[in-house]
């Protein structure tokens, strides 16, 4: 006897997967208005997320781009167009007559020692420059706004950089728009010198009317020297001879910075004396760069990593080498600043990783 087959209502739950070329068959279809399973919910979030964070980096990276692209110059870049890359050696203006600040001792290539002719290895050793590839040339007052020095031959040549007590004012920049200063390097302030027997203390420029006054001509303290008294005044190029006509009684006395008199004061020998005038406005020495904006920029990079980088020593240890022995001879004298003036960052643009050194606001100091 054969057996009846399977009742059909009584068939297998899930039917055989169809066959052909249809995907297969992955369960029964979730029912309308059913909350995702959780494995999917936390697919989509991972894939919303992951598309995200690609959002958020690529607006970085061409914020990035355009940030690169737009802004400010690198350094190699500001090499290239200050003319570095094929320049061999830099030639700096520098005061060849000045104790304590620029001296020339003897001929030859570092015969030159003083507080500017540290700055001055400072600025090249920044500009890539060993101090055997520095040559330095002296430059009289007059001649520094133009950057022409005179060379071994004694020829008038022109000069990349002038470091050499030069006052930065806005009236220099807006009588001569080829003038280029930096940030200030050194604060200091006008002063007198007499000889030790001059009667009393002179405590202002008006105390000096009716005497004969040497001063540097086409300086800041000739001007401030004729605005304030009615003394006769003669103007030299090197204040050495200022200070030679003092001493031989051809002038009551002489007047310019400080920092240029102090050494003046501790080569005497006790045969000057120095006056505080106590005037309210202050000399700040820069560099002059002329019309190369892109060379003025990395000296003032050399200039803030020197005052921003507490490692840096080199404008301390300058001060402390030429200026300080100086100081005994002028007490209660405010010759220079012993901190070198604030130094913002200059336009040159670094990756944020790059910006290893702190920016500080100079306007609030």
């Amino acid at each position: 006897m054969t057996e009846e087959p399977a009742d059909s209502g009584a068939r297998a739950e899930n039917p055989p997967a169809p066959s052909g070329e249809h995907e297969p068959w992955s369960g029964p279809e979730q029912e309308p208005g059913t909350p995702p399973a959780p494995g999917r919910s936390r697919r989509v979030r991972r894939f919303r997320l992951a598309a995200w964070v690609a959002l958020v980096l690529a607006a970085i990276v061409v914020g990035a781009s355009v940030m690169w692209v737009n802004g400010p110059p690198t350094e190699a870049e500001l090499r290239e167009k200050a003319g570095l890359f094929n320049k061999d050696r830099l030639r700096i203006g520098v005061k060849a007559d000045t104790p304590g600040i620029a001296f020339q001792e003897q001929t030859g290539r570092r015969a030159f020692k003083g507080f500017d002719i540290q700055i001055a290895y400072l600025i090249a050793a920044d500009l890539g420059y060993r101090p055997d590839k520095v040559d330095f040339l002296a430059i009289e007052t007059e001649d520094r706004a133009r950057m022409r020095a005179l060379d071994a031959n004694g020829q008038s040549v022109g000069v990349d950089l002038v470091v050499a007590t030069f006052s930065a004012t806005r009236l220099r920049q807006q009588e001569n728009p080829s003038v280029g200063f930096s940030t200030p390097y050194l604060y200091t302030e006008q002063s007198v010198v007499t000889r030790s027997d001059y009667p009393g203390k002179i405590t202002s420029l008006g105390q000096l009317e009716g005497k004969k006054v040497c001063t540097l001509g086409t300086s800041t303290s000739e001007k401030e020297l004729e605005k304030a008294t009615k003394a006769t005044v003669t103007a030299k190029n090197l204040i050495s001879d200022c200070a030679a006509g003092l001493e031989d009684r051809e002038f009551d006395a002489m007047t310019t910075d400080a920092a240029i008199l102090a050494g003046f004061v501790a080569e005497s020998g006790g045969a000057f004396r120095h006056h505080d005038i106590a005037l309210e406005k202050t000399e700040m020495w820069a560099v002059n760069a002329g019309s190369n904006s892109a060379l003025r920029t990395l000296v003032d990079l050399a200039l803030y990593r020197s005052y921003a980088d507490p490692q840096d020593q080199r404008w301390e240890q300058a001060y402390r080498e030429y200026i300080d022995p100086l100081l005994a001879a002028s007490p209660n004298m405010s010759v220079a600043e012993a901190e070198q003036p604030c130094a913002p960052p200059p336009p040159v643009r670094r990756w944020p990783w790059e910006r290893t050194l702190p920016v500080h606001d100079c306007l609030s100091r």
